[in-house]
């Protein structure tokens, strides 16, 4: 049995994409770019919000430090205003992870979410359940770079060989990897078993039940 487990936030413990799509689609509106399908942005988010926005910027458009800045900007504040508008915990996911809180786990979670943003949500949605929040910081690499992962698991105390990772893309599994630990893909999230495959995920679970066996087995 594992003794700690960091968790993604955005397609492992929330889904995020309707607000997430709503508030980038509503910067494009601003700049008279073209919206994006809520599907589209499945494949838009994983890297953080500066390259979410690039990936939303016309071809012909250069994308000058003023841009990065103004739409970051135009974004944060929008996205701020309206995260909970349609954001809900995956079904068993709240369940779940107060599962491993009572079996004496520690939880954490890591964000590529700006970490003004990624507390609150986490808070709002798992209320006193997790150890320790960590989202992007400003200046700091963001996953899959390990410089805040490895900063989290110094907070916790974890050690790599009883911390398992868990995410749904391949940003998470090569996080895992680049920290030394045992990831766990998952299937409601915004990407596919195929992805998680090929990324060469140590495990995968398809529902949180699921989830919750293969960590206290």
């Amino acid at each position: 049995m594992y003794k700690n487990v960091i968790f993604d936030l955005d397609g492992t413990l929330l889904n995020t994409l309707e607000d997430l799509a709503a508030a980038v689609n509503w910067v494009c509106a601003q700049h008279g770019w073209p919206a994006h399908g809520v599907e589209e942005y499945k494949y838009f988010v994983g890297n953080g919000a500066p390259k979410l926005l690039e990936r939303v910027v016309p071809p012909e458009i250069e994308i000058t430090e003023e841009l990065r800045r103004v739409t970051l900007e135009e974004f944060t504040e929008r996205y701020n205003a309206h995260k909970e508008d349609k954001t809900t915990a995956y079904p068993g996911m709240p369940e779940a992870v107060r599962q491993l809180r009572e079996a004496g786990l520690t939880l954490a979670v890591l964000s590529n979410k700006p970490h003004d943003a990624a507390f609150p949500v986490v808070e709002r949605y798992y209320p006193g359940i997790f150890h320790a929040v960590q989202g992007a910081l400003p200046g700091v690499p963001v996953k899959p770079d390990p410089t805040l992962l490895r900063r989290l698991m110094g907070e916790l105390g974890a050690a790599e060989k009883d911390t398992l990772f868990v995410g749904d893309s391949s940003v998470d599994i090569r996080t895992a990897k680049n920290g030394g630990l045992t990831s766990c893909g998952v299937l409601w999230g915004f990407r596919t078993r195929r992805e998680l495959e090929e990324e060469g995920a140590d495990f995968i679970a398809e529902t949180a039940r699921e989830l919750v066996e293969l960590i206290l087995a």
